[in-house]
């Protein structure tokens, strides 16, 4: 679905991709993982034109999106829940909902306004609440209950838990399963790696803006060397 090669990124004259290919196919979960500074979020930007990386081709369902404006290619079925949640100031709870709806590239409306209030009852609770008064927890519900009203194809996740309690983290990743049962390919990146590979189907682990291992996650999560080297778990 999602298919990047030879990706070099940089910020002014500082190289952070080195030529990475990556790609997640249909309904599939990609955990993409890395310490801190190693190239995720700046990987991510790349792939959503947020950041115009130098070099490399980025396609989606096969039509090459390369240097194409972000919004196309978030049409094409993508979907970004950015680190920093990304709550605007003057829009409530159902004013971000409401102006996020509109049907998948499908036309399908599998996820509309009522099932995401289902999924976040917190929300429910607090409709009229500007987004930035909502706690952290409650935001993160947010930005994801916004993106699923996109109906998307894809569903992208930068620091899916971060800074959130155990009891919300917990909340999140039952949300995050239960979002790849209903078919929805994702990619997230999360520091709690090892509840990330319990269930998501292939790992990515990034080293200085490169790929240094792409596999499947169970196989990795097993592979304590190579957590212990890269990561540091």
């Amino acid at each position: 679905m999602l298919n990047a090669t030879g990706i070099h990124t940089y910020y002014g004259n500082a190289q952070v991709l080195h030529g990475i290919d990556f790609h997640v196919a249909e309904g599939e979960t990609v955990a993409l993982m890395g310490r801190n500074g190693m190239g995720k979020s700046t990987l991510l930007k790349s792939m959503l034109g947020i950041v115009a990386p130098r070099r490399g081709k980025v396609r989606v369902n096969g039509v090459d999106v390369t240097g194409h404006e972000t919004s196309s290619i978030i049409r094409r079925g993508l979907s970004y829940v950015p680190e920093g949640r990304g709550m605007f100031h003057n829009l409530s709870v159902r004013e971000h909902l409401l102006m996020a709806a509109r049907p998948g590239i499908d036309g399908r409306r599998d996820w509309t306004f009522d099932r995401v209030l289902e999924t976040f009852p917190r929300l429910a609770e607090r409709l009229d609440n500007l987004g930035t008064h909502l706690s952290g927890g409650e935001q993160q519900m947010l930005s994801i209950g916004r993106a699923l009203m996109t109906n998307p194809r894809l569903l992208i996740l930068d620091e899916a838990t971060e800074g959130l309690a155990p009891l919300i983290r917990r909340d999140i990743w039952h949300t995050i399963r239960a979002i790849k049962a209903t078919g929805i390919a994702s990619i997230i990146v999360d520091k709690n790696v090892n509840v990330l590979l319990d269930f998501a189907d292939r790992g990515v682990i990034l080293v200085k803006g490169e790929v240094v291992c792409d596999g499947p996650a169970k196989a990795i999560k097993q592979d304590k060397s190579t957590l212990s080297t890269h990561i540091g778990i």
